[in-house]
């Protein structure tokens, strides 16, 4: 198992996959709450990695979470350049648009909340294609 996250200011995307990027588990979380939600994810699913987003607010996150979590589980960074654009688009290969919806172009949807727990699903798969070469 592998704990994604994609920390943010205001919300966090989390997602949990395991070793055949079953999807196990993903949400979209305030700031506030990440940490506890982060705390219950490990117990439950016993990760052996968490992978973490490398921008914006990366550096405080990772401490935060070495303070808060009694961290034994390794953290690894990942680069997360285009992962919106590409979250994107995964949405609607995950929820694929019904009604009116389907008749605009794909390029111009925009989905319909926020897509940053499928960011962390992206930030795992990064590491994992990475990691199987």
């Amino acid at each position: 198992m592998i704990l994604g996250f994609d920390p943010g200011r205001d919300k966090c995307g989390v997602a949990v996959l395991d070793i055949n990027k079953k999807i196990l588990y993903n949400k979209v979380v305030d700031s506030d709450k990440a940490i506890a939600l982060i705390d219950e994810l490990i117990k439950k699913y016993n990760p052996l990695k968490i992978v973490m987003g490398n921008q914006t607010t990366s550096k405080q996150w990772e401490q935060r979470l070495k303070d808060n979590l009694n961290l034994y589980i390794n953290l690894q960074l990942v680069d997360e350049r285009n992962s919106t654009v590409e979250a994107r688009q995964k949405y609607w290969e995950m929820y694929p648009p019904k009604g009116l919806t389907r008749l605009i172009p794909k390029g111009l949807r925009i989905p319909p909340r926020p897509v940053d727990d499928i960011v962390a699903i992206i930030l795992i798969e990064r590491y994992l294609n990475k990691n199987d070469q």
